[in-house]
């Protein structure tokens, strides 16, 4: 399934990213054995541990939600971080990253999913953190990150995705335009991979389809 995946990001121009949380490190390095790189974490001690004792080459992205007090421990090997939703925990992101001599790379999680318990912020309050982001020297920012509602209604996850890429393409064209580095929409997991890279997907996150059903 692997190469499978691997083969059809690659005909979309997207990055794969396996999530590998709750996974024991032996099924993450038989991936790693056969090429992958990239990993998608949503525990912060789990994320350390795995960091501490798997190939170093390995981008390790945080993709669950953070919290401000916990961003220290991430700041020196993170790769990615793509829940950022708020000004607070961007400044913390940054004063780490500065601490360790870094710039941290960041995704501006969007709300638009339907479920009350999905983290992310309005297209309002997006604009906003983008200006802000221009005082904070330690961060980059190198999109936006979304996650469709839980449902079988596969017209209703692509109108948030179409949602999605509207908003990052409006960010682009009003704040971003000459930033190369703003390029990531990432979105769509297992269950609807296709339909967000059919939409503009850049980064898909998938974990059950790589390492079965948790």
């Amino acid at each position: 399934m692997l190469i499978t995946l691997q083969n059809t990001c690659k005909a979309y121009g997207a990055q794969l990213v396996a999530v590998s949380k709750t996974k024991p490190n032996a099924q993450i390095s038989e991936l790693y054995d056969q090429g992958q790189r990239v990993f998608g974490e949503n525990r912060v001690q789990e994320l350390v541990e795995k960091h501490e004792t798997l190939p170093k080459d390995i981008q390790w992205h945080m993709i669950g939600h953070l919290q401000k007090n916990k961003v220290k421990y991430i700041a020196p090997f993170i790769h990615l971080i793509h829940s950022v939703d708020n000004l607070s925990l961007l400044q913390s992101i940054d004063k780490e990253a500065k601490k360790n001599d870094r710039v941290i790379s960041v995704l501006l999680q969007m709300k638009i999913a339907t479920e009350e318990s999905k983290y992310g912020t309005n297209r309002e309050a997006l604009r906003n953190l983008v200006i802000e982001s221009f005082h904070l020297e330690n961060i980059k920012i190198c999109g936006l990150m979304g996650m469709a509602t839980f449902t079988d209604d596969y017209e209703q996850v692509r109108s948030e995705f179409k949602f999605l890429k509207a908003s990052f393409d409006e960010v682009k064209k009003q704040s971003l335009q000459d930033d190369d580095d703003f390029a990531v929409v990432s979105m769509g997991m297992s269950g609807d991979y296709k339909i967000a890279l059919e939409e503009g997907s850049t980064m898909i996150r998938v974990g059950s389809l790589l390492f079965g059903a948790r």
